[in-house]
């Protein structure tokens, strides 16, 4: 029996459905570690070969035919390492999460994934049907055990794995961010190692994909739950974790601790992975947004160029008779800092060309919302136009207290390719304004100091139809990821009308959300995949 093992993980950003790209990519990277670390296991992510999450991909027979294509290329091109991958496994018309380990040619081990999450925005259960047998082999002598994902969230796998005799388990991972996810990840497996007696390497997937973005944040832990080595977040990368052998059992080797990343830190990383790789995996030159002058658009602005470089942006203001002078030069102001290209375009003769065609219609009604709306859609005709002409995606600049209450435009400030910010509520964007200029002063700061204003109207204010976001995010967080009642939020110490008005808001709102761009799921409870409220609903407040 040897004395150590040399385990390389591959912490890498896979594309759903590129199979032949994850292939090569599995290939190159399993070569360098053999090569350059000496490793003799490297371990790729859940469902590598296919990416995850692949959704309904997997029922598309065309998938079928190219896994196992990229099974036996893995199988054939690879010697001197061992390899370990997950992927999807088609036996009939099941399919299993699977993860297989080849050494020059043969099977090691296979494993199928045994609980499969059905809750938030998972829903393997649609997909997948459950493994049964845990799975153990022997490299150099050290019997290592195989799990996935959710399987170390819960006692009796890891438990199986180890009355089968593993002395460490390996897990790889397909585990989304969202706030905390890092140190619950930890937590959760420093359990399941304390319970078995043994150690564990996690390994999570990265990159951004639809509305997820996966953190990273790899590690190793011991026996004891110290954690002995943590990869960067939100960055690809292979990292070298050493196993030794010493008498009490296996031992990783004290590594590199990458420090968990704080709140405003991590999410506005998150933000930046998420745009970079939605923008760059749909193959665009570039992206447009509407500056106006306000914190929206301001950080929007800031995410983008640290995503994409300033070269491939383009800010565009649209003012109208309501924008304030002061809108205006901290637009122009910001563009010039970040040095991306900016122009000026007035709303003005597309705003009275419509009200003209419109008169006989209008005639005889009091001016209302309608004007309103008539401006934010001369901006979106605009930026769509931009974007239809220089193939760049129009990026929406809506925070999530918007989305959620309605205070946005369909076709107009909504539209586009992608919010990036959509999950973020107006209180979270300040502090990540703040956060970004502490890094370099990109946002001037009265855009983050002036009270916040769509500027549809004189001497409009947010508060004039809201209330103050220091109330209306916190009801807005208690309702949308707590799911609590307006008698419980009341008993918070809100105002029991005010909460009444603000979750008939977001009820009244659906049908707006449902047409709006995808965006960055931050929080535990995202308007997309993981918010399924009807259209259509009766159901009335205050229960």
């Amino acid at each position: 029996m040897t004395d150590k093992i040399i385990v390389a993980l591959a912490q890498l950003d896979m594309v759903v459905g590129d199979v032949a790209g994850n292939t090569a990519k599995i290939l190159e990277y399993s070569n360098r570690a053999r090569d350059e670390m000496q490793a003799d296991l490297v371990v790729f992510p859940e469902l590598s070969v296919c990416g995850y999450p692949p959704e309904d991909l997997l029922f598309h027979s065309g998938l079928r035919r190219r896994v196992a294509k990229a099974i036996d290329t893995i199988r054939e091109s690879l010697r001197g390492i061992a390899v370990l991958f997950g992927y999807p496994e088609f036996q009939g018309d099941e399919i299993f999460n699977s993860c297989a380990v080849f050494f020059d040619g043969k099977v090691l081990a296979s494993y199928r994934k045994q609980l499969l999450p059905n809750y938030r925005v998972f829903d393997e259960q649609r997909y997948f049907k459950a493994g049964k047998d845990a799975a153990v082999f022997r490299l150099k002598g050290i019997r290592i055990g195989l799990n996935i994902c959710e399987d170390v969230w819960q006692k009796a796998p890891v438990a199986s794995s180890r009355a089968a005799g593993a002395e460490v388990i390996v897990a790889i991972n397909g585990s989304p961010y969202e706030l905390g996810s890092q140190q619950h990840r930890e937590d959760v497996v420093r359990n399941r190692v304390k319970e078995v007696g043994i150690p564990a390497v996690y390994l999570n997937t990265v990159g951004g994909q639809d509305e997820l973005v996966f953190d990273g944040g790899s590690f190793a832990m011991a026996a004891d739950g110290a954690v002995m080595f943590r990869a960067p977040p939100f960055r690809e990368g292979m990292h070298r974790v050493v196993l030794q052998v010493n008498a009490s059992g296996i031992v990783p080797q004290a590594g590199e601790i990458a420090p968990i990343q704080n709140t405003e830190q991590s999410v506005y990383e998150a933000l930046v992975c998420g745009t970079r790789d939605y923008v760059n995996k749909h193959r665009f030159r570039g992206v447009v947004l509407g500056l106006s002058g306000g914190v929206d658009s301001a950080l929007m602005l800031a995410i983008a160029c640290d995503a994409l470089g300033a070269r491939r942006v383009h800010a565009v203001m649209m003012p109208f008779r309501y924008t304030s002078t002061m809108s205006q030069e901290d637009a122009a102001s910001q563009a010039k800092t970040l040095g991306t290209r900016y122009d000026v375009i007035p709303i003005e003769p597309i705003y009275e060309s419509v009200l003209k065609q419109l008169r006989p219609i209008f005639e005889g009604r009091p001016a209302d919302v309608t004007e309103e709306n008539v401006q934010a859609r001369s901006r979106g005709l605009l930026l769509m136009a931009i974007s239809n002409k220089t193939g760049s995606m129009l990026l929406t600049t809506g925070n999530k207290s918007e989305m959620a209450v309605g205070y946005a435009t369909l076709y107009g400030d909504m539209a586009g390719g992608f919010a990036p910010i959509k999950d973020c509520s107006k209180t979270l964007v300040y502090r990540l304004a703040h956060y970004r200029n502490s890094l370099g002063g990109v946002i001037p700061e009265r855009v983050i100091d002036r009270p916040p204003s769509a500027e549809l109207r004189p001497n409009q204010k947010d508060s004039d139809s809201l209330p103050d976001y220091k109330i209306l995010d916190p009801i807005l967080e208690a309702f949308i990821e707590e799911d609590l009642s307006v008698h419980e939020i009341a008993q918070r110490g809100f105002d029991r009308d005010v909460v009444i008005r603000v979750l008939q808001l977001v009820q009244n709102s659906e049908y707006k959300r449902r047409q709006s761009p995808p965006g960055i799921r931050i929080s535990s409870r995202a308007f997309g995949r993981d918010w399924r409220y009807p259209i259509t609903s009766r159901y009335t407040f205050p229960e």
